[in-house]
């Protein structure tokens, strides 16, 4: 059995995107009304705009919208909270309005023209619909590399991941209620949406390059952002610890044993380039094991002080 026809919000986190939030805002609109006169969704449905502390005209923009625009909403962060938090800001929000949601970047690399086939696949009786690229020949040998690495890396220390996927999904309220759920401050949803469950799906589209402005996910902070997903979602860097350090004991024991055989027979030599090098080793090896650790520790640190994850100071226009 099909599902009603569903009130749709697009939520979209921002953070300093005034140059391309204008493009943005024109070309969901026409989508949304597009969708509209198509009956794919109600006339209930809107942009929900989440600003994330930006620092430039970007919440003064989201304003005009939400004036001008009953198609526009508005959530402001009482600072930045980053873009995992700010996206969980506005799919909690929207869920009190909305049948489906679907969250996106605001800066139109994800390809909108696959909305109507997630809104398909929605009433066809999937609750999530993950939106997944389907080649990276527009990115750098660098960017596809390591992109991709990412995934493969997150899969083989045991997190559940959409292989390219990133945060362009459908999910029905149903999921959003699940993941109201969950409590976690150290946030990485795309791990956490295929925890939840539910019957999901798959669009694939070609990412599109940035209409305007820079990139908010240097190097660095993407490999932040993947070690987090990792920390979060497996113990396997502690388990690959615990290996290491049984292998390293069984090594060192066998050097143990052959020095004592070789002093015994007096066929001591000078070994001190050996030692020199198995004491840096060693060293730098603990130092290692002790950071993960740590970082574990941390994650225990931050989750138990239980604080929000965000704290919204205004919220406009979102009433259906």
């Amino acid at each position: 059995m099909r599902k009603p026809t569903p009130t749709l919000y697009i939520v979209i986190p921002c953070y300093n995107e005034e140059e391309v939030l204008p493009e943005t805002t024109k070309q969901l609109k026409v989508k949304i009304s597009q969708l509209i006169r198509s009956k794919k969704i109600t006339k209930a449905s809107k942009i929900l705009f989440v600003d994330d502390g930006s620092s430039d005209q970007t919440r003064q923009l989201i304003r005009q919208f939400s004036k001008r625009s009953s198609r526009c909403a508005g959530v402001f962060l009482s600072r930045n909270y980053g873009h995992q938090n700010a996206l969980l800001a506005g799919l909690i929000e929207a869920k009190n309005h909305a049948d489906v949601v679907i969250s996106m970047d605001a800066d139109l690399q994800d390809d909108i023209n696959v909305i109507c086939q997630m809104l398909t696949e929605y009433r066809n009786g999937s609750e999530i619909v993950y939106g997944v690229r389907s080649t990276r020949k527009k990115d750098t040998w660098f960017k596809r590399i390591t992109a991709e690495g990412f995934y493969k890396f997150m899969r083989l220390m045991g997190v559940d991941i959409i292989f390219n996927h990133a945060d362009y999904r459908l999910t029905s309220r149903k999921v959003l209620n699940e993941l109201e759920k969950y409590h976690e401050v150290n946030l990485f949803l795309r791990g956490i949406f295929p925890l939840i469950g539910f019957q999901s799906s798959t669009v694939y589209y070609e990412r599109q390059e940035r209409f305007a402005g820079k990139s908010k996910y240097p190097l660095m902070k993407m490999l932040n952002f993947a070690w987090n997903g990792i920390s979060s979602f497996s113990v396997k860097p502690l388990r690959i610890i615990a290996v290491l350090g049984f292998l390293i004991t069984v090594l060192s024991t066998g050097i143990l044993l052959y020095s004592i055989i070789v002093n015994m027979l007096g066929q001591t030599v000078e070994g001190w380039t050996f030692i020199v090098c198995s004491i840096w080793l060693m060293g730098g090896m603990q130092t290692l094991f002790l950071g993960i650790i740590g970082e574990y520790i941390g994650k225990i640190y931050s989750e138990a002080k239980s604080r929000p994850r965000y704290s919204i100071a205004e919220i406009i226009n979102d009433k259906s």
